[in-house]
Protein backbone atom coordinates (compact mmCIF):
# COMPACT_ATOMS: atom_id res chain seq x y z
CA UNK A 1 0.00 0.00 0.00
CA UNK A 2 1.34 3.41 -0.95
CA UNK A 3 1.48 6.35 1.44
CA UNK A 4 -1.28 8.03 -0.56
CA UNK A 5 -3.49 4.96 -0.30
CA UNK A 6 -2.75 4.71 3.42
CA UNK A 7 -3.71 8.37 3.86
CA UNK A 8 -7.00 7.81 2.00
CA UNK A 9 -7.73 4.78 4.19
CA UNK A 10 -7.14 6.68 7.40
CA UNK A 11 -8.72 10.03 6.48
CA UNK A 12 -12.30 11.27 6.29
CA UNK A 13 -13.16 13.06 3.06
CA UNK A 14 -16.51 14.23 1.76
CA UNK A 15 -17.70 13.01 -1.64
CA UNK A 16 -19.35 15.17 -4.27
CA UNK A 17 -22.52 13.24 -5.09
CA UNK A 18 -22.55 14.11 -8.79
CA UNK A 19 -19.18 12.44 -9.27
CA UNK A 20 -20.60 9.19 -7.88
CA UNK A 21 -23.96 8.99 -9.68
CA UNK A 22 -24.63 6.78 -12.69
CA UNK A 23 -26.63 8.14 -15.61
CA UNK A 24 -29.67 6.16 -14.49
CA UNK A 25 -29.38 7.63 -11.00
CA UNK A 26 -29.12 11.13 -12.43
CA UNK A 27 -32.33 10.56 -14.36
CA UNK A 28 -34.02 9.22 -11.24
CA UNK A 29 -32.79 12.28 -9.33
CA UNK A 30 -34.19 14.67 -11.94
CA UNK A 31 -37.56 12.92 -11.94
CA UNK A 32 -37.70 13.04 -8.14
CA UNK A 33 -36.93 16.76 -8.11
CA UNK A 34 -39.48 17.52 -10.84
CA UNK A 35 -42.15 15.95 -8.64
CA UNK A 36 -40.73 17.77 -5.63
CA UNK A 37 -41.13 21.16 -7.29
CA UNK A 38 -44.80 20.38 -7.92
CA UNK A 39 -45.17 19.42 -4.25
CA UNK A 40 -43.70 22.77 -3.22
CA UNK A 41 -46.02 24.72 -5.52
CA UNK A 42 -49.10 22.88 -4.29
CA UNK A 43 -48.12 22.83 -0.61
CA UNK A 44 -47.22 26.32 0.54
CA UNK A 45 -48.98 25.90 3.90
CA UNK A 46 -49.15 23.02 6.34
CA UNK A 47 -52.82 22.44 5.50
CA UNK A 48 -52.01 22.22 1.79
CA UNK A 49 -49.13 19.83 2.50
CA UNK A 50 -51.48 17.51 4.38
CA UNK A 51 -54.02 17.62 1.55
CA UNK A 52 -51.26 16.78 -0.94
CA UNK A 53 -49.85 14.03 1.29
CA UNK A 54 -53.26 12.37 1.65
CA UNK A 55 -53.86 12.46 -2.09
CA UNK A 56 -50.44 10.91 -2.75
CA UNK A 57 -51.03 8.29 -0.04
CA UNK A 58 -54.43 7.24 -1.37
CA UNK A 59 -52.97 6.79 -4.84
CA UNK A 60 -50.59 4.27 -3.29
CA UNK A 61 -53.19 2.29 -1.37
CA UNK A 62 -53.00 3.95 2.04
CA UNK A 63 -56.20 3.98 4.09
CA UNK A 64 -57.42 6.00 7.06
CA UNK A 65 -56.44 4.02 10.17
CA UNK A 66 -59.89 4.74 11.62
CA UNK A 67 -61.40 2.53 8.92
CA UNK A 68 -59.36 -0.49 10.09
CA UNK A 69 -60.51 -2.63 13.02
CA UNK A 70 -57.18 -4.44 13.03
CA UNK A 71 -53.80 -4.00 11.42
CA UNK A 72 -51.72 -6.74 9.84
CA UNK A 73 -48.42 -7.02 8.01
CA UNK A 74 -48.39 -5.01 4.79
CA UNK A 75 -51.24 -2.66 5.70
CA UNK A 76 -50.70 0.97 4.75
CA UNK A 77 -52.49 3.53 6.88
CA UNK A 78 -52.53 7.23 7.72
CA UNK A 79 -54.07 9.49 10.34
CA UNK A 80 -54.67 13.24 10.08
CA UNK A 81 -54.54 15.59 13.05
CA UNK A 82 -56.60 18.77 12.69
CA UNK A 83 -55.67 19.09 9.01
CA UNK A 84 -52.16 20.28 9.94
CA UNK A 85 -50.13 17.17 10.55
CA UNK A 86 -50.25 13.58 9.43
CA UNK A 87 -48.82 10.20 10.38
CA UNK A 88 -48.40 7.43 7.81
CA UNK A 89 -47.35 3.84 8.46
CA UNK A 90 -46.52 0.65 6.61
CA UNK A 91 -47.05 -2.27 8.99
CA UNK A 92 -43.99 -4.51 9.22
CA UNK A 93 -43.70 -8.25 9.73
CA UNK A 94 -41.88 -7.94 13.05
CA UNK A 95 -43.61 -7.71 16.43
CA UNK A 96 -44.25 -4.02 16.99
CA UNK A 97 -42.91 -4.38 20.52
CA UNK A 98 -39.48 -4.62 18.91
CA UNK A 99 -39.94 -1.00 17.86
CA UNK A 100 -40.72 1.10 14.80
CA UNK A 101 -38.54 3.02 12.37
CA UNK A 102 -39.73 6.62 12.45
CA UNK A 103 -38.83 9.52 10.17
CA UNK A 104 -40.20 12.89 11.27
CA UNK A 105 -40.22 16.21 9.42
CA UNK A 106 -42.11 19.47 9.75
CA UNK A 107 -44.33 21.14 7.17
CA UNK A 108 -44.62 24.63 8.60
CA UNK A 109 -42.30 27.31 7.24
CA UNK A 110 -41.49 30.92 8.14
CA UNK A 111 -44.16 33.24 6.77
CA UNK A 112 -46.48 36.11 7.59
CA UNK A 113 -49.84 35.45 9.29
CA UNK A 114 -52.72 37.89 9.15
CA UNK A 115 -53.66 39.41 12.49
CA UNK A 116 -57.23 38.66 13.67
CA UNK A 117 -58.41 42.15 12.70
CA UNK A 118 -56.12 42.87 9.74
CA UNK A 119 -57.88 45.20 7.29
CA UNK A 120 -57.33 48.96 7.44
CA UNK A 121 -57.15 51.97 5.11
CA UNK A 122 -54.54 54.70 4.89
CA UNK A 123 -54.07 57.38 2.20
CA UNK A 124 -56.71 55.79 -0.02
CA UNK A 125 -54.96 52.42 0.07
CA UNK A 126 -56.08 49.24 1.86
CA UNK A 127 -53.64 47.08 3.79
CA UNK A 128 -53.60 43.86 5.79
CA UNK A 129 -51.69 43.79 9.07
CA UNK A 130 -49.50 40.73 9.69
CA UNK A 131 -47.62 38.99 12.47
CA UNK A 132 -44.52 37.16 11.25
CA UNK A 133 -44.23 33.45 12.01
CA UNK A 134 -40.84 31.89 12.73
CA UNK A 135 -37.38 33.31 12.23
CA UNK A 136 -37.30 35.67 9.26
CA UNK A 137 -35.16 38.52 8.02
CA UNK A 138 -37.97 41.04 7.75
CA UNK A 139 -36.37 43.08 4.97
CA UNK A 140 -36.48 40.02 2.66
CA UNK A 141 -40.28 40.15 2.62
CA UNK A 142 -40.62 43.64 1.18
CA UNK A 143 -40.99 44.42 -2.55
CA UNK A 144 -41.65 40.82 -3.64
CA UNK A 145 -44.90 39.33 -5.00
CA UNK A 146 -46.98 37.70 -2.30
CA UNK A 147 -49.96 35.33 -2.28
CA UNK A 148 -52.77 34.82 0.20
CA UNK A 149 -53.50 31.26 1.39
CA UNK A 150 -55.71 29.99 4.16
CA UNK A 151 -59.14 29.21 5.49
CA UNK A 152 -61.86 31.49 6.75
CA UNK A 153 -65.25 30.62 8.23
CA UNK A 154 -68.39 32.62 7.60
CA UNK A 155 -70.72 33.50 10.44
CA UNK A 156 -72.92 30.62 9.27
CA UNK A 157 -70.05 28.14 9.70
CA UNK A 158 -69.19 27.68 6.03
CA UNK A 159 -65.47 27.12 5.41
CA UNK A 160 -63.94 29.20 2.61
CA UNK A 161 -60.53 28.31 1.21
CA UNK A 162 -58.43 31.20 -0.04
CA UNK A 163 -55.64 30.85 -2.59
CA UNK A 164 -55.03 34.14 -4.36
CA UNK A 165 -51.86 34.99 -6.23
CA UNK A 166 -50.70 31.62 -7.56
CA UNK A 167 -52.42 31.55 -10.96
CA UNK A 168 -51.07 33.67 -13.80
CA UNK A 169 -54.46 35.40 -13.98
CA UNK A 170 -54.49 36.19 -10.24
CA UNK A 171 -53.45 39.50 -8.75
CA UNK A 172 -50.52 39.40 -6.33
CA UNK A 173 -49.85 41.46 -3.24
CA UNK A 174 -46.77 43.09 -1.74
CA UNK A 175 -45.22 44.93 1.17
CA UNK A 176 -43.84 48.24 -0.03
CA UNK A 177 -40.36 49.49 0.87
CA UNK A 178 -38.79 52.92 1.14
CA UNK A 179 -37.02 54.33 -1.91
CA UNK A 180 -33.22 54.67 -1.48
CA UNK A 181 -33.44 58.41 -2.22
CA UNK A 182 -35.24 58.92 1.11
CA UNK A 183 -33.82 56.00 3.09
CA UNK A 184 -30.90 57.77 4.80
CA UNK A 185 -32.21 57.08 8.31
CA UNK A 186 -33.47 53.60 7.47
CA UNK A 187 -30.19 52.49 5.92
CA UNK A 188 -28.19 53.72 8.91
CA UNK A 189 -30.05 51.29 11.18
CA UNK A 190 -29.03 47.75 12.00
CA UNK A 191 -30.48 45.22 9.56
CA UNK A 192 -32.68 43.85 12.34
CA UNK A 193 -34.24 47.31 12.77
CA UNK A 194 -34.49 48.50 9.16
CA UNK A 195 -37.94 46.97 8.76
CA UNK A 196 -40.16 46.79 11.83
CA UNK A 197 -42.57 43.92 12.38
CA UNK A 198 -45.51 46.32 12.59
CA UNK A 199 -44.58 47.72 9.17
CA UNK A 200 -45.01 44.37 7.39
CA UNK A 201 -48.38 45.49 6.07
CA UNK A 202 -49.61 43.96 2.83
CA UNK A 203 -50.96 46.26 0.10
CA UNK A 204 -54.28 44.79 -0.99
CA UNK A 205 -56.25 47.49 -2.83
CA UNK A 206 -56.39 51.13 -3.89
CA UNK A 207 -59.65 51.76 -5.73
CA UNK A 208 -62.28 53.68 -3.72
CA UNK A 209 -65.94 52.88 -4.08
CA UNK A 210 -68.15 55.59 -5.54
CA UNK A 211 -70.10 56.66 -2.47
CA UNK A 212 -70.09 60.11 -0.86
CA UNK A 213 -71.37 59.02 2.55
CA UNK A 214 -68.60 56.44 3.19
CA UNK A 215 -65.45 57.53 5.00
CA UNK A 216 -63.09 54.59 4.25
CA UNK A 217 -64.02 54.03 0.64
CA UNK A 218 -61.17 51.68 -0.29
CA UNK A 219 -61.66 49.45 2.75
CA UNK A 220 -65.36 49.27 2.00
CA UNK A 221 -64.55 48.34 -1.60
CA UNK A 222 -62.38 45.46 -0.36
CA UNK A 223 -65.08 44.23 2.00
CA UNK A 224 -67.63 44.40 -0.80
CA UNK A 225 -65.37 42.39 -3.14
CA UNK A 226 -64.68 39.76 -0.47
CA UNK A 227 -68.37 39.43 0.26
CA UNK A 228 -69.35 39.16 -3.40
CA UNK A 229 -66.64 36.62 -4.26
CA UNK A 230 -66.41 34.58 -1.08
CA UNK A 231 -69.44 35.46 1.05
CA UNK A 232 -67.33 36.70 3.95
CA UNK A 233 -67.48 39.80 6.15
CA UNK A 234 -64.86 41.63 8.19
CA UNK A 235 -65.98 39.79 11.32
CA UNK A 236 -65.03 36.48 9.72
CA UNK A 237 -61.34 37.43 9.83
CA UNK A 238 -61.48 36.99 13.61
CA UNK A 239 -61.67 33.20 13.26
CA UNK A 240 -59.56 32.81 10.12
CA UNK A 241 -56.15 31.26 9.51
CA UNK A 242 -54.65 33.18 6.62
CA UNK A 243 -51.00 33.05 5.63
CA UNK A 244 -49.03 35.37 3.37
CA UNK A 245 -46.39 33.51 1.33
CA UNK A 246 -44.20 34.28 -1.69
CA UNK A 247 -46.16 34.06 -4.94
CA UNK A 248 -43.39 32.71 -7.12
CA UNK A 249 -43.04 29.09 -8.21
CA UNK A 250 -40.32 26.53 -7.46
CA UNK A 251 -37.66 26.71 -10.15
CA UNK A 252 -34.56 24.93 -11.34
CA UNK A 253 -31.50 27.02 -10.48
CA UNK A 254 -28.27 27.19 -12.48
CA UNK A 255 -27.39 26.70 -16.12
CA UNK A 256 -26.95 23.01 -15.38
CA UNK A 257 -30.22 22.96 -13.35
CA UNK A 258 -28.36 21.39 -10.45
CA UNK A 259 -30.32 23.21 -7.73
CA UNK A 260 -33.93 23.75 -6.71
CA UNK A 261 -34.95 27.24 -5.65
CA UNK A 262 -38.25 27.81 -3.86
CA UNK A 263 -40.05 29.08 -0.81
CA UNK A 264 -40.57 26.66 2.09
CA UNK A 265 -37.81 24.13 1.51
CA UNK A 266 -37.16 24.27 5.25
CA UNK A 267 -38.52 21.75 5.92
CA UNK A 268 -40.65 20.58 3.00
CA UNK A 269 -37.59 19.20 1.24
CA UNK A 270 -37.36 16.70 4.09
CA UNK A 271 -41.13 16.25 4.30
CA UNK A 272 -41.33 15.35 0.62
CA UNK A 273 -38.41 12.90 0.69
CA UNK A 274 -39.86 11.33 3.84
CA UNK A 275 -43.21 10.86 2.10
CA UNK A 276 -41.60 9.36 -1.00
CA UNK A 277 -39.57 7.00 1.14
CA UNK A 278 -42.50 5.66 3.16
CA UNK A 279 -44.46 5.23 -0.07
CA UNK A 280 -41.64 3.24 -1.65
CA UNK A 281 -40.82 0.94 1.27
CA UNK A 282 -41.82 -2.67 0.58
CA UNK A 283 -42.21 -5.53 3.02
CA UNK A 284 -40.44 -3.84 5.94
CA UNK A 285 -39.55 -5.95 8.93
CA UNK A 286 -40.01 -3.11 11.40
CA UNK A 287 -43.11 -0.98 10.97
CA UNK A 288 -42.17 2.12 8.95
CA UNK A 289 -43.72 5.35 10.23
CA UNK A 290 -43.55 8.89 8.84
CA UNK A 291 -44.86 11.91 10.72
CA UNK A 292 -45.18 15.41 9.30
CA UNK A 293 -45.76 17.98 12.02
CA UNK A 294 -46.66 21.62 12.42
CA UNK A 295 -45.31 24.43 14.65
CA UNK A 296 -41.61 23.44 14.58
CA UNK A 297 -40.61 26.95 13.56
CA UNK A 298 -42.13 28.38 16.76
CA UNK A 299 -41.13 25.69 19.26
CA UNK A 300 -43.21 22.61 18.33
CA UNK A 301 -45.91 23.52 20.87
CA UNK A 302 -49.65 23.31 20.28
CA UNK A 303 -51.89 20.37 19.46
CA UNK A 304 -50.40 19.93 15.98
CA UNK A 305 -46.74 20.24 16.99
CA UNK A 306 -44.38 17.44 17.98
CA UNK A 307 -45.00 18.26 21.65
CA UNK A 308 -48.67 17.30 21.30
CA UNK A 309 -49.95 13.85 22.28
CA UNK A 310 -50.94 13.04 18.68
CA UNK A 311 -47.93 10.86 17.93
CA UNK A 312 -48.23 8.83 21.12
CA UNK A 313 -51.98 8.44 20.78
CA UNK A 314 -51.67 7.18 17.20
CA UNK A 315 -48.88 4.73 18.04
CA UNK A 316 -51.01 3.41 20.92
CA UNK A 317 -53.95 2.97 18.53
CA UNK A 318 -51.73 1.06 16.12
CA UNK A 319 -50.40 -1.19 18.89
CA UNK A 320 -53.94 -2.05 19.99
CA UNK A 321 -55.06 -2.80 16.44
CA UNK A 322 -52.00 -4.99 15.84
CA UNK A 323 -51.89 -6.90 19.13
CA UNK A 324 -55.38 -6.58 20.60
CA UNK A 325 -54.28 -4.46 23.57
CA UNK A 326 -52.04 -1.56 24.51
CA UNK A 327 -51.00 -1.26 28.14
CA UNK A 328 -48.64 1.43 29.40
CA UNK A 329 -45.91 -1.20 29.44
CA UNK A 330 -46.66 -2.19 25.84
CA UNK A 331 -46.46 1.42 24.68
CA UNK A 332 -43.27 2.13 26.62
CA UNK A 333 -41.64 -1.00 25.22
CA UNK A 334 -42.41 0.02 21.64
CA UNK A 335 -41.07 3.55 22.11
CA UNK A 336 -37.92 2.41 23.93
CA UNK A 337 -37.07 -0.03 21.13
CA UNK A 338 -37.81 2.43 18.32
CA UNK A 339 -35.44 4.56 16.27
CA UNK A 340 -35.98 7.93 14.62
CA UNK A 341 -34.36 10.04 11.95
CA UNK A 342 -35.36 13.63 12.70
CA UNK A 343 -35.55 14.89 9.17
CA UNK A 344 -34.69 18.59 9.11
CA UNK A 345 -32.44 20.78 7.03
CA UNK A 346 -28.91 21.91 7.80
CA UNK A 347 -27.09 25.09 6.78
CA UNK A 348 -24.96 24.64 3.67
CA UNK A 349 -21.66 26.53 3.68
CA UNK A 350 -22.18 29.67 1.59
CA UNK A 351 -18.99 30.91 -0.12
CA UNK A 352 -20.27 34.48 0.30
CA UNK A 353 -20.46 34.09 4.09
CA UNK A 354 -17.85 31.49 4.99
CA UNK A 355 -16.86 33.36 8.14
CA UNK A 356 -19.82 32.05 10.16
CA UNK A 357 -18.99 28.41 9.44
CA UNK A 358 -16.35 26.10 10.88
CA UNK A 359 -15.70 24.29 7.63
CA UNK A 360 -14.31 21.06 9.10
CA UNK A 361 -17.66 20.56 10.83
CA UNK A 362 -20.15 22.04 8.40
CA UNK A 363 -22.26 20.65 5.58
CA UNK A 364 -21.87 21.51 1.90
CA UNK A 365 -24.40 21.67 -0.94
CA UNK A 366 -23.88 18.74 -3.29
CA UNK A 367 -22.11 16.46 -0.83
CA UNK A 368 -25.02 14.32 0.24
CA UNK A 369 -27.45 13.86 3.08
CA UNK A 370 -26.39 15.68 6.25
CA UNK A 371 -26.16 13.82 9.55
CA UNK A 372 -26.04 16.01 12.64
CA UNK A 373 -25.24 14.36 15.96
CA UNK A 374 -26.63 17.44 17.67
CA UNK A 375 -28.17 20.78 16.75
CA UNK A 376 -29.13 23.41 19.32
CA UNK A 377 -27.39 26.72 19.92
CA UNK A 378 -24.17 27.63 21.64
CA UNK A 379 -23.55 25.02 24.37
CA UNK A 380 -25.74 22.45 22.54
CA UNK A 381 -28.81 24.06 24.12
CA UNK A 382 -32.10 22.45 23.01
CA UNK A 383 -30.35 19.48 21.42
CA UNK A 384 -30.87 15.76 21.92
CA UNK A 385 -27.20 14.91 21.12
CA UNK A 386 -27.41 11.35 19.75
CA UNK A 387 -25.32 8.71 21.49
CA UNK A 388 -22.35 7.08 19.81
CA UNK A 389 -23.99 3.66 19.48
CA UNK A 390 -26.90 5.09 17.51
CA UNK A 391 -24.74 7.33 15.34
CA UNK A 392 -22.65 4.29 14.39
CA UNK A 393 -25.77 2.29 13.58
CA UNK A 394 -27.16 4.99 11.27
CA UNK A 395 -23.82 5.54 9.55
CA UNK A 396 -23.53 1.81 8.89
CA UNK A 397 -27.01 1.70 7.35
CA UNK A 398 -26.03 4.56 5.04
CA UNK A 399 -22.73 2.94 4.04
CA UNK A 400 -24.30 -0.48 3.48
CA UNK A 401 -26.85 1.08 1.11
CA UNK A 402 -24.46 3.33 -0.84
CA UNK A 403 -25.96 6.52 0.53
CA UNK A 404 -23.55 9.42 0.27
CA UNK A 405 -23.65 11.38 3.48
CA UNK A 406 -21.74 14.04 5.36
CA UNK A 407 -21.74 15.29 8.91
CA UNK A 408 -21.74 18.74 10.40
CA UNK A 409 -23.25 21.27 12.75
CA UNK A 410 -25.06 24.57 12.30
CA UNK A 411 -22.16 27.01 11.96
CA UNK A 412 -19.64 28.34 14.46
CA UNK A 413 -20.47 27.75 18.10
CA UNK A 414 -21.09 31.35 19.17
CA UNK A 415 -22.79 32.50 15.95
CA UNK A 416 -26.22 31.16 16.91
CA UNK A 417 -27.81 27.84 16.06
CA UNK A 418 -31.21 26.23 15.83
CA UNK A 419 -33.34 23.34 17.01
CA UNK A 420 -35.42 20.55 15.50
CA UNK A 421 -38.05 18.07 16.69
CA UNK A 422 -35.29 15.63 17.71
CA UNK A 423 -35.23 16.75 21.34
CA UNK A 424 -38.94 16.06 21.74
CA UNK A 425 -38.65 12.60 20.21
CA UNK A 426 -35.69 11.90 22.48
CA UNK A 427 -37.75 12.99 25.48
CA UNK A 428 -40.03 10.02 24.76
CA UNK A 429 -36.99 7.76 25.38
CA UNK A 430 -36.35 6.97 21.74
CA UNK A 431 -33.03 6.95 19.89
CA UNK A 432 -32.95 9.84 17.42
CA UNK A 433 -30.52 11.67 15.18
CA UNK A 434 -30.92 14.83 13.13
CA UNK A 435 -30.50 14.49 9.39
CA UNK A 436 -31.59 16.23 6.23
CA UNK A 437 -30.68 18.40 3.27
CA UNK A 438 -28.19 21.30 3.37
CA UNK A 439 -29.87 24.59 2.41
CA UNK A 440 -28.56 27.91 1.10
CA UNK A 441 -30.46 31.09 2.06
CA UNK A 442 -32.38 29.22 4.76
CA UNK A 443 -35.54 30.94 6.04
CA UNK A 444 -35.56 33.34 3.11
CA UNK A 445 -38.46 33.57 0.65
CA UNK A 446 -36.29 31.71 -1.90
CA UNK A 447 -34.23 28.87 -0.44
CA UNK A 448 -31.82 26.79 -2.52
CA UNK A 449 -30.98 23.07 -2.30
CA UNK A 450 -28.82 20.76 -4.39
CA UNK A 451 -30.76 18.10 -6.28
CA UNK A 452 -28.11 15.53 -5.45
CA UNK A 453 -28.67 16.09 -1.72
CA UNK A 454 -32.44 15.77 -2.14
CA UNK A 455 -31.88 12.47 -3.90
CA UNK A 456 -29.54 11.19 -1.19
CA UNK A 457 -31.95 12.20 1.56
CA UNK A 458 -34.65 10.13 -0.13
CA UNK A 459 -32.30 7.16 -0.47
CA UNK A 460 -31.27 7.47 3.19
CA UNK A 461 -34.85 7.29 4.45
CA UNK A 462 -35.61 4.28 2.25
CA UNK A 463 -32.50 2.55 3.58
CA UNK A 464 -33.50 3.35 7.17
CA UNK A 465 -37.04 2.05 6.67
CA UNK A 466 -35.77 -1.17 5.11
CA UNK A 467 -33.21 -1.75 7.87
CA UNK A 468 -33.91 -5.03 9.60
Amino acid sequence: MTIKQELERLSYKRKNVYEELTENQKQEMQSLCDEYRTFLDEGKTERECVIKAVAMAKERGFEDVASKKELKTGDKVYKINRNKNILLAVIGSDDIKNGINLVGAHIDSPRLDLKPNPLYESNDMAFLKTHYYGGIKKYQWTAIPLAIHGVIFTNEGKQITLNIGEKESDPVFCITDLLPHLAKDQMSKKMTEGIEGEKLNVLIAGMPIDADDIKEKVKFSVLKLLNERYGITERDFLTAEIEIVPAFKARNVGLDESFVGAYGQDDRVCAYTTLKAVFDVENPKRTAVAILVDKEEIGSAGNTGMLSAFFGMTVAEMIEKMTGKCSVVDYNTVIENSACMSSDVSAAVDPNYEGVFEKNNSTFAGYGMALMKYTGSRGKSSSSDANSEFVYKICKIMDDNNVIWQTGELGKIDQGGGGTIAQYVANLNMDVIDCGVPVLSMHSPFEVTAKSDIYMAYKSYVAFYNNR
